[in-house]
């Protein structure tokens, strides 16, 4: 009997020390908790590990060969449509006058705030404009869906005032509009002046950004409609005069895959060229700029074509791999002491375009451990995927659910767990 009593009320006196050790802790001495071994992880958790794969395991064959040489223009790129990775550039971030290839912004921009069936009548301004023209007379009139084939097949500059004016209210206006568009794409490296391109102090590009530019473009299927047109014929609104624009893109019916897209020249960007091919699923977009001067018209076509040479012989389109199974982080101070983690969004790019020396890369941006609270869906870290050097996409980590704190509630629960145990002991 006395035993029993003596063991109750040391087991009292125990659960005593417990509390008031537990109050003493939540009066500043909260890392002492979170050492105690009852709120420590108490299994071995490994980190999560870098992840790397080459090309070849992703079932990409070959090794890259040299890239293209000798190309005459000042500034090229070659870019992957889809993801927009740069497979080529040769002074591809250099700011560069861009001539009529100007008209891709110009057609894009009055597809999306334009209305095929508009009216657009010439000002005196526009009927102005210098040569490559389409004549037409102030106060003439057209469908806008008729002059976007004058635009982009013929490259008349007085159609691109009279769209601009119309769609912008002036030129200024339409400018802005090309500017914000820009903007939107993440351009940093391009200012419009002019919707035709004609020389202009402060207008200019890059090559790898107008490859951006196009490469936005061509996910319109109305813009792609137009340049792949060999011809189109239309009338004035009074039905007056009759008109014909035909395709001026030679790369459009020299080349296999060819998409089209539009060249330009002046004085001061010399000849200049953005094309677009497909093949076997893959979508490359090419641009040269100051790819020589009279009269050597013809080298903007030989650089096109080492640069879309040079992309589909390289490289394949290959799978992303599964996502790797992501591992519990260790938590401290909290009523569970592991957390499981999900992706807050799946990885964005399913495909690469990939040549046979290309690593693909996954690390991880975690801390080695967590402390209590936690509230589920709150970002713990980041997936990282890199293509050699260069990170395509961030994956957000989020916790998988809640983990509590440890607090004096809790810990009453424990103390009186305890306690019943040692008395049923």
């Amino acid at each position: 009997m006395y035993s029993v009593l003596q063991k109750i009320i040391g087991t009292i006196l125990f659960s005593v020390s417990i509390f008031l050790a537990s109050v003493s802790l939540w009066s500043g001495l909260n890392t002492m908790v979170l050492q105690t071994p009852a709120f420590m992880p108490r299994e071995s958790i490994a980190p999560q590990k870098t992840v790397q794969y080459h090309a070849k395991e992703l079932g990409v064959t070959g090794k890259g060969k040299s890239t293209p040489s000798s190309l005459y223009a000042n500034g090229a790129c070659l870019l992957d449509a889809d993801s927009g990775r740069v497979l080529f550039q040769k002074n591809a971030d250099k700011k560069l006058p861009m001539a009529s290839t100007t008209k891709i912004m110009t057609c894009i921009i009055a597809l999306e705030q334009g209305n095929l069936k508009d009216t657009v009548t010439f000002s005196s301004y526009a009927a102005s404009m210098p040569d490559v023209q389409l004549n037409a007379r102030s106060g003439e009139s057209f469908l806008l869906k008729d002059l976007l084939y004058s635009l982009m097949l013929e490259s008349h500059n007085d159609t691109a005032v009279a769209i601009a004016e119309h769609i912008g209210g002036s030129v200024e206006g339409f400018a802005e509009k090309m500017n914000q568009k820009a903007a939107e794409l993440g351009l940093t490296n391009t200012h419009f002046v002019t919707p035709n391109g004609l020389d202009a102090d402060g207008h200019y590009t890059t090559a790898k950004e107008l490859c951006l530019i196009a490469a936005y473009a061509v996910q319109n299927e109305t813009f792609c409609k137009i340049i792949r047109t060999k011809s189109h014929s239309f009338s004035s609104k009074n039905k007056r005069r009759t008109f014909r624009a035909t395709n001026k893109d030679a790369f459009l019916t020299s080349y296999s895959g060819a998409i089209g897209i539009k060249t330009g020249f002046t004085g001061d960007a010399g000849y200049c060229f953005c094309g677009a091919a497909r093949r076997n699923g893959i979508t490359l977009i090419s641009s040269v700029l100051a790819s020589g001067w009279p009269p050597h018209k013809t080298y903007k076509w030989a650089d096109t074509r080492k640069l879309m040479n040079y992309g589909f012989a390289n490289f394949t389109n290959a799978t992303l791999p599964e996502a790797p199974t992501l591992e519990k982080l260790p938590v401290y101070g909290g009523q569970e002491t592991i957390m499981r983690l999900k992706r807050s969004k799946p990885a964005t790019e399913t495909k690469l375009l990939l040549t046979g020396t290309d690593t693909l890369k996954i690390e991880y941006d975690l801390p080695e451990s967590i402390t209590a609270p936690i509230r589920a869906g709150d970002i713990i870290g980041y997936e990282n995927y890199y293509l050699n050097d260069t990170q395509l996409q961030s994956v957000p980590l989020a916790a998988a659910h809640a983990v509590r704190e440890v607090d004096p509630p809790y810990m009453l629960k424990l103390i009186s767990n305890l306690f019943c145990f040692h008395v049923l002991a």
